[in-house]
């Protein structure tokens, strides 16, 4: 199934409740993180920081992602989050290529990485069919709710790796 086609645009602060209801999709809890509104509102107003949305054909925003590092000196763009309304419909990878292309055209971002917990293989296979590599594992980074720690896979993709891959 063909995904839907999206549009990007920058978000505003009236799209703060969209976003939020998005990460907080009960299918979501355990991997995406969530931000209550004067956080979402504190990042959308920081400088080097970037709400980016993927609008449908009807208007409705479809996903976001938040990216945090603009400015950076070694020009490495994080992606801090990512979510779709409606996985697997393959929105997620549709809307990431969106996002890497601002990433490395406008943002001048010349490495864009991310991490996601080790158990969700349906992210890092989406990130991997963007052409991001496995950095490494960063072990028991993350403290869930329960106090539990899980490992954090560490990917990423590199300016020229991305136009070699646009240009085939």
């Amino acid at each position: 199934m063909d995904a839907p086609a999206l549009t990007l645009r920058p978000a505003a602060p009236a799209d703060i409740g969209a976003v939020m209801a998005i990460e907080r999709s009960p299918e979501f809890e355990l991997c995406v993180g969530r931000s209550e509104e004067a956080e979402h509102r504190a990042m959308l107003d920081s400088p080097s920081h970037a709400y980016r949305l993927g609008i449908g054909a009807g208007g409705a925003i479809e996903a976001f992602a938040i990216l945090r590092g603009l400015g950076d000196v070694h020009a490495n763009l994080y992606l801090k989050r990512v979510a779709v309304a409606r996985p697997g419909q393959g929105l997620g990878t549709a809307f990431l290529s969106l996002v890497l292309d601002e990433a490395f055209r406008r943002m001048g971002a010349e490495r864009f990485y991310l991490d996601c917990f080790a158990d969700n293989a349906r992210a890092q296979a989406a990130y991997r069919k963007l052409g991001m590599s496995r950095d490494g594992v960063l072990r028991q980074a993350y403290r869930l709710g329960d106090g539990t720690r899980v490992d954090l896979v560490m990917m990423a993709i590199l300016k020229s790796e991305w136009e070699e891959r646009r240009e085939s």
